[in-house]
């Protein structure tokens, strides 16, 4: 049976290390030297080799860089945070707000001059504007001898007629849109030089 702390002999797994030259060989143990450790400092698992700033003498050195960790960082790079910001809209530019409400009414006239168009002609291609003239005959007994004293329903729902009362709806839109407008903003701001404004909550994820 060799001696205890022989040649070649090695404790849970690891080879301790050679003594240093100027210490005394360590007498009948053959154990390797302890591992201390500073106040506050982790210890690793048991049968672990350290490593860092633990010198090959097994003690390790006050105040030398530790490696960090890559998991914290790892777990902070997966989670997203929201930055909230309140704003209080204490002034709005009437000018701009007339530009913005011209445009706007000039887009809604357009549409609803498209649309009353589309619509006459949609409703004339179905025949219903023949249908209510023949309707209006019957109903006041027009014959051949009162042909020039019936009514004309066309006259009145022509298509002529119908876009020239469309487009002047539209101008009145278009006018009344951008005045109302021009007005809330000059009203906005007296009430906010009393209040102080809107406020309002912003969010930026990131």
């Amino acid at each position: 049976m060799p001696p205890v702390g022989g040649a070649g002999q090695t404790y849970g797994g690891q080879t301790p290390p050679p003594p240093p030259p100027s210490s005394p060989a360590p007498g009948g143990g053959g154990f390797s030297q302890p591992t201390t450790y500073t106040k506050g400092q982790p210890t690793p698992p048991r049968g672990t080799r350290t490593s860092g700033n633990t010198p090959a003498g097994g003690t390790p050195v006050p105040g030398a860089a530790r490696r960090p960790s890559a998991a914290p960082a790892a777990a902070a790079a997966g989670l997203g945070r929201t930055r909230k910001a309140r704003l209080r809209v204490t002034k709005i530019d009437p000018w701009s707000v007339m530009k913005v409400s011209f445009l706007l009414a000039v887009a809604v006239g357009i549409i609803i001059i498209v649309a009353s168009a589309v619509l006459w002609m949609t409703l004339d291609s179905l025949g219903v504007f023949d249908s209510l003239t023949k309707t209006m005959k019957d109903v006041t007994g027009g014959g051949a001898e009162n042909a020039g004293n019936q009514l004309n329903l066309m006259d009145y729902i022509g298509f002529g007629k119908v876009m020239m009362f469309t487009t002047l709806i539209a101008v009145v839109d278009v006018v009344l849109l951008t005045a109302l407008s021009t007005l809330s903003a000059f009203i906005y701001n007296a009430a906010a030089g009393f209040t102080g404004g809107v406020e309002l909550t912003l969010a930026e994820e990131e």
